[in-house]
């Protein structure tokens, strides 16, 4: 199956747009949110295993200029099931 990851980025001012314009052209990304609080973006990965998610945070996400700093949550397991 395929394993998931949460990355929130704070971005730099006025960038937003631009940058999540950017991270959703990558291949891994499901999803990006502009979100309220403490971070800007919130973007959801997924791969077929958790080594290349950890390539695509280090080697693409922290390589985009406009990203100033991420954390990142590797996803263990769903409780939200769709039909």
């Amino acid at each position: 199956g395929m394993v998931r990851a949460l990355v929130m980025m704070n971005v730099d001012r006025g960038q937003v747009p631009k940058t999540a314009k950017q991270l959703a052209e990558m291949d891994e990304v499901v999803d990006v949110y502009s979100v309220a609080g403490d971070w800007d973006l919130v973007a959801i990965l997924q791969a077929e295993e958790y080594e290349r998610l950890a390539e695509v945070v280090t080697e693409k996400i922290q390589t985009v200029p406009t990203v100033a700093h991420t954390t990142t949550l590797m996803a263990f397991r769903s409780y939200k099931f769709t039909a």
